[in-house]
């Protein structure tokens, strides 16, 4: 779990508690040893730069599948760079996203939480201009997004699709939620569990949540957030029609944050667009076309968690009979492993389709009813997961 610093501190207005200072209290001497600390920082990170993005240019395949109609494109909309509280360059950020295999992603630096501001200047759409060229270049499609940064209610918000995040900049959370309507803005509503806005880790709607669904200016929640993940946004989505959605939100180096063996994917949304091209994207996200991934757990509307779990699996027919039992085979063709639990009775009660392997099952023929399993690792409310048959 990720302490108040790293997703931005907050003050009445929002900010991060910041005291103002002047430039007349701060003697010549100190003034000096910021510059030479901004000089090493700059220097640091750009040669860094350099270095990662020389190796940029191998992208990982991750094998989730279209669905009939779309394209699957592979997401983070939820990350920070120096340009608020976190500790990478912005074209990092790209050469993360290419290096894990995603489609997709938006620096979303905090608004009203800018710790390094003496050190780099603030600019709310410095982050996006600077990885634009990049993103480009590497075939990501770079979203232009920031973070509200707001005490709970209302909370933390990403607005997305935005034209100039340095029109956010408001004493009023409502005023600012309303600017970045007026850009088209997706708003999405960041970590509504974290513990420490909701100590009980449980997500609440308030008053002001259901002003921005009835005004029709929320657009999404995340289900899964790092390495958290809140089982009641199911619940809130499928009551009022919002996107589900899944971030990292990462402050640091992203291959040190969900290394392996313990992770095998970081955290990201799956959304069903047309084709691949921002338009698209934007057009399948205020559509709802999504699923959450987060570690082994998929979750969202079964209208898209059934049609992508049958594309990631197929049946085969059976390739031997005896006296008492039947063998065919599952191939699992996706990442994803899918453990299919409280199976009919006299079959194997639970089978694990590894992900890219095909598993051998074996059933009596004693056994005449379907074979309906329930998938326990694909969620699409928040006591429901998916329901699916195995067809030989």
């Amino acid at each position: 779990m990720k302490n108040s610093e790293e997703r931005g501190g907050e003050s009445e207005r929002g900010g991060g508690g910041e005291r103002p200072k002047t430039k007349d209290k701060r003697s010549k001497k100190q003034e000096k040893q910021k510059l030479l600390y901004m000089k090493k920082l700059i220097f640091t990170l750009l040669l860094i730069t350099l270095v990662l993005s020389s190796a940029v240019g191998q992208r990982k395949i991750l094998n989730l599948p279209d669905l009939p109609g779309y394209v699957t494109l592979k997401c983070d909309f939820h990350l920070h760079t120096v340009f608020s509280d976190g500790n990478v360059w912005p074209t990092i950020r790209v050469g993360e996203a290419v290096r894990d295999g995603l489609d997709a992603i938006a620096i979303t630096d905090h608004i009203e939480y800018t710790p390094h501001k003496d050190y780099i200047p603030v600019d709310h759409n410095a982050a996006w201009k600077i990885a634009q060229v990049t993103a480009k270049e590497n075939n990501i499609i770079l979203v232009h997004g920031a973070e509200i940064t707001r005490k709970m209610p209302p909370g933390h918000f990403n607005a997305l699709f935005i034209e100039d995040a340095n029109l956010l900049v408001a004493d009023s959370a409502w005023n600012v939620f309303e600017a970045a309507i007026k850009q088209g803005a997706f708003l999405l509503w960041n970590h509504p569990g974290w513990k420490s806005q909701q100590p009980d880790g449980i997500p609440r709607m308030y008053s002001i949540h259901h002003k921005l669904i009835k005004n029709g200016y929320l657009h999404g929640i995340e289900f899964g957030n790092d390495e958290d993940y809140y089982p009641l946004v199911l619940t809130f989505c499928k009551a009022h029609k919002l996107a589900v959605m899944c971030n990292s939100d990462n402050h640091n180096v992203m291959s040190e944050t969900f290394a392996p063996p313990e992770f095998s994917h970081r955290p990201m949304t799956l959304v069903f667009a047309k084709e691949k091209t921002s338009e698209s994207l934007k057009e399948a996200l205020f559509a709802g076309r999504t699923l959450a991934y987060t570690d082994e757990i998929l979750a969202g509307r079964e209208e898209f968690a059934e049609p992508f779990f049958y594309q990631c699996i197929s049946v085969g027919k059976p390739y031997l009979e005896n006296e008492k039992s039947i063998f065919f085979e599952v191939t699992n063709k996706s990442d994803i492993p899918f453990y299919l639990v409280n199976g009919p009775a006299g079959a194997t009660p639970s089978i694990t389709l590894a992900p890219n392997s095909v598993t051998r099952v074996v059933l009596s023929k004693k056994v005449t009813a379907p074979l309906i399993y329930d998938v326990k690792n694909v969620m699409t409310g928040e006591n429901e997961v998916l329901k699916v048959e195995l067809k030989y």
